[in-house]
């Protein structure tokens, strides 16, 4: 013989034990996500003309980085490439940038067991023709604390040589050639 229950008492038997309660959504409490911020700012040689842009789109895990050289911008080859802690490229071998960006005081280097410190970026390549293109993602933050827009902002220097990425200070990299600033 089979027993069957009403609808409603099966219902009610399956509201009680919480099979048909739903719980709010999770999708629709979160705010709408944030479109990344986006800055753009020039990168000039020591000279003081404009040689490419660098552009960063800050999202809410990492940053963004797109370096855009023209041709003629670099001499051929691999250059490191690194966040300094001022932003500033008023002067023609681009000192007043200071050291990296570097709040917990890492050592210095991709490849370094005891780094990196957050100025450290990977190399850039210019092609024979000087022009270089690039793309590369970093954590330290654009804007807040220990981010690159603080107080005095930022820069981004690209130097003469390529980075060995374990070397103190700054990996061999040499000479500063190039800087934009971030503010």
């Amino acid at each position: 013989m089979t027993r069957t229950l009403p609808l409603f008492a099966l219902l009610g038997t399956l509201a009680a034990s919480g099979a048909l309660a739903q719980e709010p959504s999770k999708e629709g409490s979160k705010e709408p996500a944030k479109a990344p911020e986006t800055y753009e700012a020039p990168i000039k040689n020591a000279k003081g003309d404009a040689i490419g842009t660098l552009t960063i789109r800050d999202g809410a895990n990492a940053l963004v980085l797109r370096v855009a050289i023209q041709p003629g911008g670099l001499p051929p080859g691999w250059h490191g490439m690194h966040f300094h802690a001022v932003g500033d490229c008023s002067d023609a071998k681009f000192q007043n940038s200071k050291a990296h960006v570097n709040h917990d005081q890492s050592k210095h280097g991709l490849l370094n067991p005891e780094g990196p410190d957050e100025g450290d970026l990977p190399n850039l390549y210019a092609a024979q023709d000087g022009s270089a293109q690039a793309e590369v993602s970093s954590e330290t933050p654009l804007n807040g604390e220990g981010g690159l827009k603080d107080g005095d902002g930022s820069a981004l220097i690209i130097h003469a040589n390529p980075d060995d990425h374990t070397s103190q200070p700054i990996g061999g990299a040499g000479d500063r050639v190039a800087c934009g600033v971030i503010k």
